[in-house]
């Protein structure tokens, strides 16, 4: 088991940030860490860093406990911070060289992290010369020198345009063919472009562990629909596999429906049979947005 968390509690004064959490995470895996503003996230990736203690329960990094073996658990995790700490007047070789040197990195390992982030355009400017996604890319590539076997990303993809976007991506997805990747993001699209696997987490308690494949797999569509007159709920909740139907705004719905069909045709033939006028009509394919609204909107 790459990490295991057993019942971690974190208090800071009379507040639980974290209450009895606990997960297994397999290598390799790719595993989404999602969850509202302070839902706990970055103090379990602080917690599994060994950055700070926690206040009960255990967990282990490549079966080494982080309350009692620090240093091992350190040299097997590469950790990217929410707010990444750089020395700002340092250039960027030189900055990642003296991080290097902690971990006695070769130059060629050097060379080839710098390359493998697409930092080498970069790699002779002040790092206070870069915009904020080259800085995040400094400290990606700062994570991965020592080649660790466990990568723990809070927010890797902040401030990336659309291109570098891509290409960090592709990178964490190239990364968790061999390590355990565990990230935080704001982003469902991230989670479903990189992911395996998404926990989420609301309040300092776990309350999904799902894989993404078995999200795609179930059968359950939202049809969002806007009329020209406001319809009765329990008139649409007459249409065939209705699920749940809520007006979102004015003469908007979102009609659930607890199949894989497209159902946009009986919502039409609805519409018709009752002389309404249809001014939208989409499919959303938001299964994990959904249950992350869900789970978390409470």
């Amino acid at each position: 088991m790459s990490i295991e968390v057993t019942g971690v509690s974190k208090l800071y004064g009379k507040q639980n940030a974290l209450n009895k959490v606990s997960f297994k995470i397999e290598r390799p895996e790719i595993v989404g860490f999602l969850g509202p503003n302070g839902a706990g996230k970055s103090t379990m990736m602080k917690i599994l860093t060994t950055y700070i203690p926690a206040s009960s329960g255990s967990a282990l990094v490549n079966g080494h406990n982080i309350a009692t073996h620090t240093k091992e658990v350190q040299k097997s995790i590469g950790y990217l911070p929410e707010h990444n700490p750089l020395y700002l007047d340092m250039y960027v070789k030189e900055y990642l060289a003296f991080n290097a040197s902690i971990y006695k990195i070769s130059t060629a390992r050097l060379n080839e992290v710098i390359a493998l982030t697409g930092l080498t355009p970069e790699c002779h400017k002040k790092i206070e010369q870069l915009s904020k996604g080259y800085r995040q890319r400094v400290g990606l590539a700062n994570a991965l020198l020592h080649d660790p076997d466990v990568l723990i990303l809070d927010e890797p993809t902040t401030g990336l345009d659309p291109n570098q976007l891509v290409d960090i991506r592709t990178l964490i997805k190239s990364l968790g063919k061999t390590k355990t990747v565990f990230l935080s993001t704001h982003i469902m699209q991230e989670v479903e472009a990189m992911c395996d696997r998404v926990i989420i987490i609301n309040k300092g308690e776990i309350v999904a562990d799902k894989n993404l494949k078995d999200l795609r797999d179930e059968k359950e569509q939202i049809v969002v629909v806007e009329f020209d007159y406001r319809v009765e709920d329990a008139f649409l909740l007459k249409l065939p596999k209705v699920k749940n139907v809520k007006n979102t705004y004015g003469f908007v719905y979102e009609i659930t429906f607890s199949t894989a069909e497209d159902m946009r045709s009986y919502v039409f033939d609805f519409a018709h049979d009752n002389q309404l006028k249809i001014l939208q009509l989409n499919q959303k394919n938001t299964s994990l947005e959904s249950l992350f609204r869900t789970l978390t909107s409470s």
